[in-house]
């Protein structure tokens, strides 16, 4: 075998490789490569130039075939380390997790002190969701190289995921305190930041993430995901479309759209791009979780069920998510015991998981010794060292547990706690949510309400259900859902979208007259149309019970004539206490604090008695939830009628309506009616003297 390469000029091997290293770190890359070509020619399998080519493949962009010349390079019986470790970490930029582990076993196995390999390996079993494993490696990477800003940094990674989120911060701060300027370091700090509440703090270091790396695409998701935790889609967007700029097919970039794509019900975009993630990345867990999370926005549940499975089955950190969504799912369809044992197949394969039992807890009732309140109140006294969302849900499902048994002082001690800190979690102006309702009852004066009418699209086919949270909304949905003439389409923020949209509502309405009236109310009216009808299954009536529509329930008319409105009423207390022990998926920032919470339903209350006094006598009825318990069939025959529809007897079976519920209410609606809810706060008057007094109403 020839030592040297056939040239113009005879080199040795060793120089060969040595010039070609000088050349492509001199940015010379096709040099670089001819020399290497050279060595291959001379040597078939030389390791060191089939690294060298693996690594320039790699700077271009091409991972696979830089993984072809790192595997190779691998299979020469002398080839070092570092060369496995390199392949490992290119197998799992490619998302070959299990061959990646393979090759950065073998690093260590080769060199036990080879730190880059010991940080691969803990990278690699990180992103495969085996965290403890994951975690052993990385803290032995720290224990070579103390001082490694990337070495905290991987090892603060792992940290987060395995729910350790002081050890987490301490480290991303080490790093930071090694590396101001470490851009990675301050992308990951505002993610932590953001599951802990601090959306401030993290907006912060991933903007400054980004001014230093630019292209850091991690920096700009995470960004995007602290604007979605506090419901800044638009601004959320916007990060997006600053990644896309030079990331457009970047399976994460394309996930996290079709998040915030949902979040505002632009469904079908989300779904596209979701469907464009899988396409691209096949065996990304992330990927599928997110396509199916978009899939029971749009009812589709068999298709959802199976994504979320794929999810639940493939290498990743979603896992527990996947399996969460699945549960979730089935419960909201009603398949209660399909849903208990898939929330124990969450357990079974993530024990520590709090969601899992807090998501159950209203499916089931506790006795003294349930083994989910010692696993709860272990979350709960692990403080900051858990994610908020974590304490958070344990305290109410602590809460509701205790009251369950017969505990109403631990109960309340709890759901003033998980309150407390939900509370303490955004930013919200009670005094100003006021004044926007009596805006809106001063621009819907009669007068100027009758110069309005007139205008609109006018379909028949939407009912809307309206009133606060916790009022009964669910309960009337679904008895008129279950009429054959009728689709249920639960909580759609489409009629709030529209009108957000138009920037007209409320204050500047009082300027439209004439033919601007008219234009305007046409346009509001189709567009809420061509967002719902798709959802009406081709049925004659389709229900919107957003209750947060009652703000909106003096403009329904004017857009759209011919739809009806149903106001769902109950006992202020009873109402309120159901809302301040209930922990919302979606924004109720009024609920969370029992004097903010009683001086909301006054301002409801007074804007409620305004419609009652304008809007048209046939498209508006009140129904109370005490009236429908205490006599189903006469109401249900009421709303039923209200609807210009024939009587149904399914009407008075709705516990058996199979459709998909997804509202604090879903346990409670497969259920036949019961009474136990009515006058229910008077057993709880001594926990309840700040809602009492907003409300003004005395303890009994």
């Amino acid at each position: 075998m020839s030592t040297t390469a056939p040239s113009q000029e005879t080199l040795s091997i060793p120089e060969a490789l040595s010039r070609a290293h000088a050349h492509w770190n001199a940015g010379h890359a096709d040099q670089a490569e001819q020399l290497c070509q050279r060595v291959l020619a001379a040597w078939p399998g030389q390791a060191d130039a089939l690294h060298l080519l693996g690594l320039m493949a790699h700077a271009y962009n091409n991972l696979d075939l830089a993984i072809v010349h790192l595997r190779q390079a691998c299979m020469a019986p002398r080839a070092p380390a570092i060369y496995s470790s390199n392949l490992a970490e290119m197998y799992r930029q490619k998302g070959m997790l299990a061959e990646g582990e393979e090759a950065a076993r073998r690093a260590v196995a080769m060199d036990p002190a080879l730190v880059a390999g010991w940080n691969n390996l803990g990278i690699l079993l990180q992103e495969a969701g085996r965290f403890d494993e994951s975690l052993g490696c990385l803290e032995r990477v720290i224990a070579l190289e103390p001082d490694s800003a990337d070495a905290h940094n991987n090892l603060a990674n792992t940290a987060r995921r395995l729910g350790r989120m002081d050890r987490a911060e301490s480290h991303y701060r080490q790093a930071l305190a090694l590396d101001p300027v470490y851009a990675g370091a301050h992308s990951n700090l505002a993610f932590l930041l953001a599951t802990q509440g601090r959306h401030d703090e993290a907006a912060e270091h991933a903007q400054q993430a980004i001014e230093l790396d630019p292209r850091m695409v991690d920096a700009y998701l995470n960004l995007a995901e602290v604007e979605m935790s506090r419901h800044r889609q638009d601004a959320a967007l916007r990060a997006l479309d600053m990644l896309a700029s030079f990331a457009p097919q970047h399976p994460a970039a394309l996930v996290a759209r079709a998040k915030a794509l949902k979040q505002v019900e632009r469904l079908d975009e989300a779904l596209a791009f979701a469907r464009q993630a899988v396409a691209l990345a096949p065996n990304s867990a992330e990927a599928h979780n997110t396509l199916a999370m978009v899939l029971q926005s749009l009812g589709q549940t068999g298709e959802a069920l199976a994504h979320f499975e794929q999810a639940a089955l493939l290498p990743g950190a979603v896992a527990e998510q996947a399996l969460l969504g699945r549960a979730t799912l089935l419960m909201e369809g009603g398949r209660k015991d399909e849903a208990l044992a898939a929330f124990e197949r969450v357990l079974a394969a993530f024990p520590g998981s709090v969601q899992a039992r807090a998501s159950r807890a209203d499916a089931r009732t506790f006795s003294a010794g349930d083994v989910d309140l010692a696993a709860l109140e272990a979350c709960v006294a692990e403080g900051e060292r858990r994610p908020l969302t974590d304490r958070i849900a344990a305290h109410f499902a602590l809460g509701k547990a205790y009251l369950d048994i017969g505990e109403p002082a631990r109960a309340f001690a709890h759901f003033e706690a998980g309150n407390r800190q939900k509370r303490a979690s955004f930013v919200w102006d009670s005094a100003a949510s006021g004044r926007w309702m009596e805006r809106i009852a001063d621009t819907f004066a009669p007068e100027r309400y009758a110069r309005l009418q007139g205008a609109g699209e006018p379909s028949e086919l939407p009912v809307f259900v309206v009133g606060m949270p916790r009022s009964g909304t669910t309960l009337i949905e679904q008895i008129i859902s279950s009429h054959p003439q009728v689709t249920g389409a639960g909580e759609l923020s489409a009629l709030r979208l529209v009108v957000e949209g138009s920037g007209l509502f409320a204050d500047r309405i009082n300027t439209l007259d004439g033919e601007g009236a008219a234009q305007f109310c046409g346009q509001l009216g189709q567009a809420y149309l061509s967002r719902v009808t798709p959802l009406a299954q081709a049925r004659a009536r389709l229900v919107d019970k957003m209750p947060g529509n009652f703000l909106y329930a003096g403009l329904i008319p004017l857009i759209l004539p011919g739809a009806r409105i149903i106001h769902a009423r109950r006992d202020p207390v009873d109402t309120c206490l159901s809302c301040y022990t209930k922990l919302f998926g979606g924004e109720q920032h009024f609920t969370y604090d029992q004097t903010e919470l009683g001086t909301f339903y006054r301002h409801y209350e007074r804007l409620m008695a305004h419609w009652r006094e304008v809007l048209p006598s046939d498209r508006f009825i009140e129904v109370d939830y005490e009236a429908v318990v205490d006599d189903l069939e006469d109401e249900a025959r009421r709303l039923v009628g209200f609807l210009g529809l024939p009587w149904d007897d399914a009407c008075l079976n709705f516990h058996q309506n199979r459709r998909v519920v997804r509202t604090a209410s879903v346990n409670q609606v497969r259920q036949p009616i019961y009474r136990t809810s009515k006058g229910r706060w008077q057993a709880y008057a001594g926990y309840l003297g700040p809602l009492l007094d907003a409300l003004g109403i005395d303890a009994p």
